[in-house]
């Protein structure tokens, strides 16, 4: 069988843990995004701070600082990381009903952070859900995806 383009294939196709070991130690960052919609109620709630569950971006912020620390725990194939910083931002979106969650991971090591950068969105967006549900199971989550990358072998990426 011919050797697999994914890394989390051996060439049997069996999946792997890719072996970082050889590679050398670099300053690593990512940043993604995501969007979550809802009524313009809903979005008031969160704006006012009068939510029934409380600080609903203060706890969704927290929500996704966990998410990225966790990132191993619920991807399976993915290292654990050091991480040495975790930024979380949320910007209230009037005109589309919707609040935008961009979050950067970064650490010094072996393999890159787009997965906890992606995680902490991902998290942040659901515990936005989580906490306004009560008032508008409709709201969606949509466009989670990376951003940019820097360090390592492949240098920087940045999405176009």
């Amino acid at each position: 069988m011919p050797a697999s383009p994914l890394t989390h294939f051996d060439s049997q196709g069996q999946a792997q843990m890719v072996d970082v070991g050889a590679k050398a130690e670099t300053n690593r960052l990512a940043r993604a995004a995501g969007s979550i919609l809802m009524r313009p109620e809903t979005l008031a709630l969160i704006v006012e701070g009068s939510a029934k569950k409380g600080d609903v971006l203060g706890v969704a912020r927290i929500a996704a600082i966990q998410g990225a620390k966790r990132t191993s725990d619920l991807v399976p194939l993915c290292h654990p990381i050091a991480l040495t910083r975790i930024s979380v931002n949320f910007e209230i979106d009037t005109m589309a009903n919707a609040v935008h969650c961009v979050t950067s991971a970064e650490c010094f090591g072996r393999t890159g952070v787009e997965m906890e950068a992606l995680c902490a969105a991902s998290i942040g967006l659901l515990t936005i859900y989580d906490m306004c549900k009560a008032v508008d199971r409709g709201m969606h989550i949509e466009h989670i995806r990376l951003l940019e990358k820097l360090g390592g072998k492949s240098g920087h990426w940045t999405a176009s």
